[in-house]
């Protein structure tokens, strides 16, 4: 606190003090007498500031498909067996137009240093196959590539019938109704895509130059390949990257990173639990700025993906000693004898420790096809990075499972979005903004199985959607990341949280930082109770949609932390603005003139009448006749096109309620809300909405300048009312309502 440190103490509590007094004790009265101590406690702790990253600081790391828009990408859906059935028909071979067998299909910048000739399998080989005596990881054989992350992903997948099916259909082949198309399926972004391709591929000299198996008659591998190309771009665009991106878009896991310089100490307890959960693992060791996949003098090679077969505690026996030593199984995607020749690897002294039951079931070989085994310590020692799929609950087949990996995690998921002026309120370091953020709530009442601290292991992964698709109209990445906050055990918070409540309250858990990269994930260990996640980028109003994930070793209860869609009490300001429900004696005669013999006014009569009575607001430009149509429709029970006059008045006196919360929230004085006082303009109104409802009706009545017109939330307010009417008429007091197509086309296309 410096020299002066009395002095400042005695400061900074009036300071607090007076912050309290300031705000008419609303913090105190919310959040309970803890809240002097959270505030006097931000005063001396360090403040919380997110840190902005960017990709070009993670070393030897580089997004698959963001070096440029896809020119072929499968932008255009095509259907495999329609173009199957017409090719077989037409007695020809399907030649893809969408990534045609040309240069610019393999690279957009480093041209090869042969020409390469674009063969069908059946001009490569006699007798050509999907796959020769089944799949494997040994089908998976690096060309001149570098993919080696790519291949790990892959030599992974094989261990899963399900999910290798999954991603290559058991629907096509070299022997019935060959067509020369084939078509593989990859998740992209919480949804799963089908990509068809034709089956040339690029060869030099007859040979295949990039994947291939080591049998010269089996193709799936390569077709795989291909088809990861043409959703990426080009063969370059599979230059470089993570072994974590392609296991997700394999399975639809989520992924972790992790640097062995500063893994957690219960790591290898975690990558059990990941095995026993079948989750997908790869490891690397950084590159050799100088040498291109340098050889280590260990058998290992820089700059290489592996992947991690097998995670065990396995049994040995020494002539003075018995116990458990914990061990790892990699693989190099080469499939050749350039293995890890430390302790533990093939025909190492080691292995005469082991019990031969042991290595039974182990399964043990010591062949040249690229995998060993290593204990962990050597495995820290030796490589620098982690990565763990971990697979969602519905990916894999139990009865394929190996022994002792049947455990599942438990999932949620929410799809979400950041709208500029509504929910896209940037960080923390934005306070002010940060609550309007969309929020997730999620229970966690189950410790984890065997957990000394009595706690829950929680994974938050955070991607942001389409922007890679979208580069082209040059949108990159955002920079996103997200925040987790207890709830308290004392409740009565709001919902959503408020400023107030970030105010007082630090987070329990972040992302590491703020980064520019598809995804962010963090796993996290908390005590039982209620969490809110807050997903957002760094800079406020930066939009985009992004899915949010979580995994648990037990059950969790997620939901949006937000109010329920309904309606409630209007503001008292706007009673005390429009204290008598009449309408004037002017607009009232002024409806008489109008309205006739039939006392009706249709919508054009209700037009005048509320161009003149609402000029101040309208400045001179009058109500669509959409609005107009649509004020009918909200109150003409009998479909007669008009109202009478009692209708009229209702409608009246909910325009002058409207009226009067516009004129409270035109702060400007411009003729506009400003898009982020939207939700409080609602409350004031007598509406709750939740960040979904707030969304949509951001993108459908807010300008492009960030504010919504006099006319604009008038509509805003008349669809309000008019579906929520609908609904209640229709509930028997749920949250559904049931409607038959008939009826729903009247309310819907009427209103």
């Amino acid at each position: 606190m410096g020299q002066n440190g009395g002095a400042d103490f005695g400061a900074l509590i009036q300071g607090a003090g007076r912050q309290l007094i300031n705000q008419g004790g609303q913090a105190l009265l919310q959040y309970g007498a803890q809240a002097i101590g959270n505030i006097i406690n931000e005063v001396f702790q360090k403040k919380e500031v997110e840190q902005k990253r960017f990709l070009p600081s993670i070393k030897n790391y580089k997004v698959l498909g963001e070096t440029r828009p896809s020119s072929f990408g499968p932008a255009t859906y095509q259907d495999f067996k329609d173009i199957r059935s017409r090719c077989l028909a037409e007695g020809r071979l399907f030649d893809d137009p969408e990534f045609p067998a040309v240069d610019r299909s393999l690279y957009y910048k480093e041209r090869l240093d042969r020409p390469i000739t674009w063969l069908r399998p059946g001009e490569i080989s006699d007798n050509p196959q999907l796959f020769v005596e089944g799949y494997s990881r040994f089908d998976v054989q690096q060309g001149e590539l570098g993919d080696c992350w790519l291949l790990a992903a892959v030599a992974n997948l094989t261990l899963h019938r399900k999910l290798f099916f999954q991603v290559v259909p058991d629907d096509q082949s070299f022997d019935e109704e060959y067509a020369g198309v084939f078509h593989f399926r990859f998740w992209q972004y919480g949804r799963w895509v089908d990509v068809v391709i034709d089956d040339r591929l690029p060869t030099y000299r007859g040979k295949l130059v990039f994947l291939h198996s080591s049998e010269n008659n089996e193709f799936w591998s390569a077709l795989l390949e291909k088809a990861y190309a043409k959703l990426h771009g080009s063969y370059e665009a599979l230059k470089g990257g993570s072994t974590c991106e392609a296991m997700e878009d394999f399975t639809g896991g989520v992924t972790e990173m992790y640097d062995v310089a500063e893994l957690p100490p219960n790591f290898y307890t975690i990558l059990l639990k990941a095995y026993e959960r079948n989750s997908l693992m790869g490891c690397s060791i950084e590159p050799d700025p100088h040498v291109l996949e340098a050889e280590t003098p260990v058998g290992l090679i820089r700059g290489h993906a592996y992947s991690i077969t097998r995670v065990k505690y396995v049994d040995i026996e020494t002539p003075g000693r018995s116990g458990k030593i914990p061990l790892l199984r990699l693989r190099n995607p080469w499939g050749n004898e350039a293995e890890w020749n430390g302790p533990w690897s093939d025909k190492s002294p080691e292995w005469r420790f082991i019990p031969e039951s042991e290595k039974e079931e182990l399964g043990l070989t010591f062949d040249d096809d690229g995998e060993f085994w290593m204990s962990f310590k050597d495995f820290t020692q030796h490589f620098d990075r982690v990565e763990i799929c971990n697979l969602n609950p519905d990916s894999l087949d139990p009865e394929e499972c190996p022994e002792g990996c049947t455990k599942k995690w438990e999932m949620s998921v929410f799809e979400g979005e950041w709208v500029r002026g509504v929910t896209a309120g940037g960080c923390r370091n934005y306070l002010e903004t940060f609550w309007t953020n969309p929020q997730y709530t999620v229970t966690l009442t189950d410790v984890d199985e065997g957990d000394d601290d009595n706690k829950c292991t929680i994974i938050i992964a955070l991607m942001q959607k389409n922007r890679r698709s979208q580069r082209h109209q040059g949108l990159e990445c955002l920079t996103i990341g997200f925040a987790v906050y207890r709830l308290p055990d004392y409740g009565r918070v709001p919902k959503p949280l408020d400023v107030n409540f970030f105010k007082y309250n630090a987070s329990v858990g972040r992302s590491q930082a703020f980064i520019n990269l598809r995804e962010v994930s963090a796993r996290f260990k908390f005590e039982p109770g209620s969490y809110v996640i807050v997903p957002s980028t760094f800079e406020p109003n930066e939009e985009g949609e992004f899915l949010l994930r979580v995994f648990s070793e037990k059950c969790n209860n997620m939901a949006e932390n937000d109010e329920d869609i309904g309606m409630g009490d209007v503001d008292d300001r706007v009673k005390e603005i429009t204290p008598n429900p009449e309408p004037a004696d002017p607009v009232r005669d002024f409806f008489n003139r109008l309205a006739g013999d039939d006392g009706q006014v249709d919508w054009q009569e209700l037009k005048e009448i509320l161009d003149y009575a609402m000029r101040e607001e309208l400045k001179g430009q009058g109500f669509s006749k959409d609005v107009c149509r649509s004020m009918i429709a909200m109150l003409d029970k009998d479909g007669s096109g008009g109202l009478g006059f009692e209708e009229f008045k209702t409608l009246w006196i909910d325009l002058r309620n409207w009226r009067a919360v516009f004129r409270l929230y035109d702060t400007e004085g411009r003729g506009g809300i400003p898009a982020h006082h939207l939700r409080d303009a609602l409350h004031s109104a007598g509406y709750t909405v939740n960040a979904h409802v707030l969304n949509v009706l951001a993108h459908r009545y807010g300008s492009s300048d960030g504010y919504i017109q006099f006319d604009d939330f008038i509509m805003c307010a008349v669809r309000l009312k008019t579906m929520i009417d609908t609904f209640k008429q229709r509930s028997s007091g749920g949250e559904y309502a049931t409607f038959s197509l008939e009826e729903w086309l009247n309310r819907t296309v009427y209103s």
